[in-house]
């Protein structure tokens, strides 16, 4: 529900800033930890009620991935956090929080920063950095880098998310493992999940997969091998960059310009199901039901290794393929426990989506390691955890600082 804001602003415990880069990744990021503070009571010093303002550049689409949102309104409470448009001048008299977090090195108004070092004491200010598996994340992972603002010098806190003890964690919010537990275990819900869908009860030879990826060759082909292959398929496809690839494949290319939410395609053994943009909540339910997921970015990346399925990240691809390089950190430690077999196929598939390669013979090989993916997910997901999660360490970051 959205609440337009009063004219004289609460107190805040968290500043969190965001601009909007990739239409929704770095704001679903940004907009979880904004809610998993507040609604788990993360205040800087313990007090009831803690209150969590985001700022956000782009509220159109901002407001794609959380329906309770006006992109009209300048300011609003939606979900009990304040919702503050981030226009070039910062508004007047606005007193930074206890903590200021930049999410991914967007840089802070110089009037909202001038305001922090005029406070005693000042916040603590933290860089929330893009999630890596690169080894020089532990030794950058909460170092301090000293900030000249007028005569005062503040500190800005690096805090990489990541997947060992020595960085930051991932996202995590108290209660979602219990969630999909309980979600994957009820096949009567599971049923009418589908049905909400406009799918019928899932077969037991039929395979589940979500797609949410960027553009690439590679699903041409991987989507042929769904039509001619023996396994009947039903792929949930949300409108978007990978459309066109999805269809050409399948030989639907004369469907590409008509496509719409809702409908249901047919190819084959390959069944579409066309998706609308859906919430963050709706999201998570969408990976914990399938039984392989396609991911692209970090939010979905991350919230596809909570649904325990496996799955195949699409990376942000970079011109110098930087990103191939980035893509290997990551499995070098998601595949460390698996048999060779099992590790190489994953990692040769990996590649193949990332670089446009032809991806027919890898799928065709999917039935010899499905079972051990499926236990490995569980098990990653459970590693992921030992250590807590981003909030945690987050919080157990800051007690000292504040």
């Amino acid at each position: 529900m959205t609440t337009p804001a009063p004219s004289v602003q609460p107190d805040f415990d968290w500043d969190i800033f965001c601009c909007v880069v990739d239409n929704f990744g770095d704001i679903g990021v940004t907009w979880r930890l904004a809610r998993q503070l507040q609604q788990e009571g993360h205040g800087p010093t313990h007090d009831s009620g803690t209150k969590v303002r985001l700022w956000v550049d782009d509220l159109a689409s901002f407001a794609r991935i959380c329906p309770g949102l006006d992109p009209a309104l300048d300011s609003q409470w939606v979900e009990g956090i304040y919702i503050q448009r981030w226009h070039d001048t910062v508004l007047p008299n606005v007193v930074p929080a206890k903590v200021v977090i930049e999410a991914f090195a967007c840089e802070l108004p110089t009037p909202f920063a001038q305001a922090m070092a005029e406070q005693s004491p000042p916040p603590c200010w933290i860089n929330l950095e893009y999630l890596s598996a690169e080894s020089w994340v532990e030794d950058c992972h909460g170092l301090a880098s000293p900030q000249r603002i007028g005569n005062q010098s503040l500190n800005k806190y690096f805090f990489f998310p990541g997947f060992t003890s020595k960085t930051g964690g991932l996202l995590c919010e108290q209660g979602l493992i219990g969630a999909r537990e309980q979600w994957q275990q009820d096949q009567a819900g599971l049923a009418a999940y589908w049905a909400s869908l406009g799918l019928p009860p899932k077969e037991d030879d039929e395979l589940r997969i979500s797609l949410f990826t960027y553009e690439s060759a590679a699903l041409q082909s991987l989507a042929a091998s769904w039509c001619l292959g023996a396994t009947p398929v039903t792929l949930l496809l949300p409108l978007g960059r990978s459309l066109s690839d999805v269809l050409t494949g399948a030989g639907l290319s004369s469907a590409i310009t008509t496509a719409s939410a809702g409908e249901l395609l047919h190819a084959g053994n390959l069944t579409i199901k066309l998706l609308p943009m859906t919430d963050q909540a709706g999201y998570d339910r969408l990976l914990w039901s399938c039984d392989f997921n396609l991911v692209r970015g970090e939010d979905s990346f991350v919230r596809t290794q909570w649904a325990a399925r496996p799955f195949l990240w699409h990376i942000y691809p970079q011109d110098d393929q930087a990103h191939i390089a980035k893509l290997d950190d990551f499995l070098d430690h998601y595949l460390a426990a698996l048999p060779a077999d099992a590790a190489q196929w994953l990692r040769s598939f990996s590649h193949a989506l990332n670089q446009g390669d032809d991806v027919g013979e890898l799928w065709s090989q999917w039935p010899d390691f499905d079972a051990i993916l499926q236990q490995h997910a569980r098990d990653w997901s459970q590693k992921l955890l030992v250590d807590g999660d981003l909030v945690t360490r987050l919080v157990k970051f800051l007690e000292s600082r504040i």
